[in-house]
């Protein structure tokens, strides 16, 4: 999953990040935007070497990068918070299917998911069964991203780029059946949590108390 989630993130930010210079369409990539796009290429290099680290029993060398992967999680949440509040004050977020403002309900609400999906992961962290299945939820939310972008370029909107992100939970409940014959408790109350989140979204986002919220965010 780790290894499906990082060429995801590919895929979807290929055109405007990875292969840009052979594409003509798409945001400048602004400073800003380069840093976040290296930050966020760090997180799934460090995801992949992890669970590689944990499947070769390496998991000593795992808890060491455990660190950095604290580090690097905290620094995507407000590069990627910072990132939406300018794209929307300059009116670029929504790639034209979503007025801006109303659109930044969408990346802002990663604020909440993240800390609290990777919070619980990292106090859990001795509980390799509670910590590997919220690791990969929080991951679902940073790839969200990636995969919009794939449904913007087929002309499909946010909400089915959310139904294509939780198939990596389905996939997660899916595991838990055949192995535990049951949902883990991890998958079960973070799924539920990130699948509630996502819903939330649509509706808070065109609310007057968001909007004027966001006026305010990015004034």
């Amino acid at each position: 999953m780790a290894i499906a989630m990082a060429l995801v993130a590919f895929a979807g930010f290929a055109p405007s990040y990875y292969l840009k210079p052979h594409f003509t369409f798409g945001p400048t990539l602004t400073p800003l935007l380069r840093l976040h796009g290296a930050v966020m290429t760090a997180w799934l290099v460090l995801l992949v070497t992890q669970t590689t680290f944990i499947a070769a029993r390496r998991v000593v060398w795992h808890r060491r990068l455990g660190i950095v992967g604290t580090a690097l999680a905290a620094a995507l949440v407000v590069l990627a918070a910072h990132t939406a509040i300018e794209r929307a004050r300059d009116g670029l977020l929504g790639e034209g299917m979503v007025p801006p403002l109303q659109f930044l309900a969408i990346p802002l609400t990663s604020i909440l998911v993240l800390p609290v999906l990777i919070g619980a992961a990292i106090y859990f962290r001795k509980r390799s069964d509670y910590h590997k299945r919220l690791i990969i939820l929080a991951n679902v939310e940073f790839v969200t991203p990636a995969v919009a972008r794939l449904m913007i370029l087929a002309g499909l909107g946010p909400p089915v780029g959310f139904a294509l992100c939780d198939l990596f939970v389905l996939a997660i409940v899916a595991r838990d059946l055949v192995t535990l014959r049951r949902v883990h408790p991890a998958t079960l109350w973070g799924g539920l949590f990130l699948v509630v989140c996502q819903l939330v979204r649509f509706p808070m986002s065109g609310t007057h108390a968001w909007l004027a919220f966001a006026r305010w965010l990015t004034g």
